[in-house]
C-alpha cells in the first residue's frame, strides 16, 4: 500500500496471518535473495568453524564409508558391482548420496536452530531451509573431485553421459529439500523429529542402492524402486559417470516424479505451517 504524506510517499507493507492451504509466493524468495545468499554463506561457515580437518570432512565421510563397504560387501559378501571396481561403484553412490544425507538433516532442524531470527524479523521462511541445503553442494563438488582422482586411478574415462550429470544432482536437492521441508516444518510442532531423522536416514540408505547395484532385481521391480527417488539419482550417477549397463530409464522418469511430488507437498505443507513458526519455536 503506498501513502502520501505531503511531499513524500511511504511504502506501508502489511503482514497478515493465513489461513488454510496458501500460495508459495515464490516472488518472496527473489525479494529475499541476498538474505538466501547470507544464510548459505552462514551456514558454510559455521559447519567448519573450529574444526582441526575443516572442509576436509566433506571428503572423510563418504570416503571411510566407502572403505567399510569395499571391505564387508566388495571382499566378502562379493556383491557384484556391474563390471566396475568396487571401490568406485561404491563412492559414485556415496557422492551423491552423502548430499542429499546432509541436506536432509541439516534442512529438518534449520528452523529450531534459527528461532532467534524467526522471532525478530519477518522473512520468507523457506529461505532457511533452502539455505541448509543449498550450503552442501560446496561438501558436494570436494568430494566429487575426489571421485575424479579414484576414476584416474583405476583408469575410468567418464563417458558422454555426463552432460547428464548435472541433472542427477538437481534430483537429489529436489528430494532433500522435499523431505527437509516436511521435517522442518513437523520439527517445530514435534521437536522428537531430530530423533527420528537418524533412522530415516539408516533405512533410506539400505533401501538405497549404494552397496549393490539395482541390477540384481528385475525390471518390474526396478520400475517401482524407482519411487525412491535416491535410487534413480544413484543409477544415474554411475551410468552418466562410469557407463554400467543399468541404464536409469524407466526408474529415473518414477524417481523423478516422486520427488518433485515430496517437493511441492512439504512446500505447501511448509508453507500451511509457517504462521506458527514464531509462537512455537
Amino acid at each position: 500500500m503506498r501513502v502520501e504524506t505531503g511531499n513524500k510517499a511511504t511504502e506501508i507493507h502489511r503482514i497478515e496471518a493465513t489461513s488454510g492451504w496458501v500460495s508459495l509466493r515464490l516472488s518472496e524468495l527473489w525479494d529475499y535473495r541476498e538474505l538466501l545468499y547470507f544464510l548459505t554463506w552462514r551456514d558454510i561457515k559455521v559447519r567448519y568453524k573450529q574444526t582441526v580437518l575443516g572442509a576436509a570432512w566433506a571428503i572423510i565421510q563418504p570416503f571411510f564409508t566407502m572403505l567399510v563397504f569395499s571391505m564387508f560387501f566388495g571382499r566378502l559378501a562379493r556383491v557384484p558391482s556391474d563390471g566396475i571396481p568396487y571401490p568406485v561403484f561404491c563412492y559414485a553412490a556415496l557422492v551423491p548420496w552423502t548430499f542429499f544425507a546432509n541436506g536432509l538433516t541439516q534442512s529438518s532442524n534449520s528452523l529450531v536452530g534459527s528461532s532467534n531470527l524467526i522471532t525478530k524479523v519477518y522473512f520468507p521462511r523457506l529461505t532457511i531451509p533452502l539455505a541448509t541445503v543449498f550450503s552442501g553442494v560446496i561438501d558436494f563438488c570436494l568430494a566429487f573431485l575426489l571421485l575424479i582422482g579414484m576414476m584416474i586411478f583405476y583408469g575410468l574415462i567418464p563417458t558422454v553421459n555426463i552432460v547428464w550429470l548435472p541433472l542427477f544432482l538437481l534430483l537429489a536437492l529436489v528430494t532433500s529439500l522435499g523431505v527437509g521441508l516436511w521435517l522442518a516444518a513437523l520439527n517445530v510442532q514435534f521437536r522428537d523429529v531430530r530423533y527420528v531423522v537418524p533412522f530415516v536416514n539408516q533405512f533410506w540408505m539400505l533401501a538405497t542402492p549404494i552397496a549393490y547395484p539395482s541390477s540384481l532385481m528385475r525390471e518390474k521391480w526396478r520400475l517401482i524402486y524407482g519411487l525412491n527417488p535416491m535410487a534413480g539419482v544413484v543409477e544415474g550417477f554411475r551410468w552418466a559417470l562410469l557407463g554400467v549397463n543399468t541404464t536409469p530409464g524407466p526408474m529415473l522418469i518414477v524417481s523423478s516424479l516422486a520427488a518433485v511430488i515430496l517437493l511441492l507437498g512439504g512446500a505447501f505443507y511448509f508453507r500451511r505451517m509457517e504462521k506458527t513458526f514464531a509462537d512455537v519455536v
